[in-house]
């Protein structure tokens, strides 16, 4: 017998190839690789944050990775099975923009509740801050999350009622090549 797990079912395998980007071949070599770092086929979020640390040694990534667990986690069991980890990745590596920013939202509305408010806006920024090690420039106008928070609600709340609407938030980042940018480069 060999390990628990260590085969992809046939069903599971043309389900994913139909709801991702991926190929075949590559929800099999992404399976092979989940397993290896996950052998009992669930990435904890300690786990997570692990791999996070490998690629932003410079920062302290804890508090967003914890972030984005929630996200990939869709049951909310307190780990990221394979089939969860493999959609999200499609995703935020080969989603088109309307998805990348959808799951972004997702990520964004901490409580789920449909709207991105300031303070949970304010939190994914900070967590981003803290995890590319960033130290205030003074030069720069939008040096601390605060006013980076500020501004973006300046430009996406066009309603004014201090929260952000998943389509407010589409709009506003295809406006500002920044934000779309940002989501790219923390997300995949």
């Amino acid at each position: 017998m060999g390990k628990k797990n260590s085969k992809l079912k046939a069903d599971t395998l043309q389900t994913l190839v139909k709801e991702t980007y991926f190929t075949e071949k590559e929800v099999k070599q992404w399976y092979k690789g989940f397993l290896k770092d996950c052998p009992d086929g669930l990435l904890t979020e300690q786990g997570f944050i692990k791999i996070y640390k490998q690629f932003f040694p410079q920062g302290d990534p804890t508090k967003f990775a914890s972030l984005v667990f929630r996200v990939f986690d869709e049951n909310h069991d307190g780990a990221i099975e394979f089939e969860e980890f493999i959609r999200a990745l499609s995703i935020t590596s080969r989603g088109n923009l309307d998805e990348k920013l959808a799951w972004a939202f997702r990520l964004y509305d901490v409580d789920n509740d449909g709207y991105i408010t300031k303070d949970e806006m304010y939190n994914i920024v900070d967590a981003i801050y803290q995890m590319v090690g960033s130290k205030p420039n003074p030069q720069d106008d939008e040096n601390t999350p605060q006013k980076r928070v500020e501004r973006i609600f300046s430009q996406m709340d066009t309603n004014n009622d201090q929260r952000l609407s998943l389509e407010e938030f589409k709009e506003g980042s295809k406006q500002d090549p920044k934000i779309v940018q940002a989501l790219s480069l923390y997300t995949s």
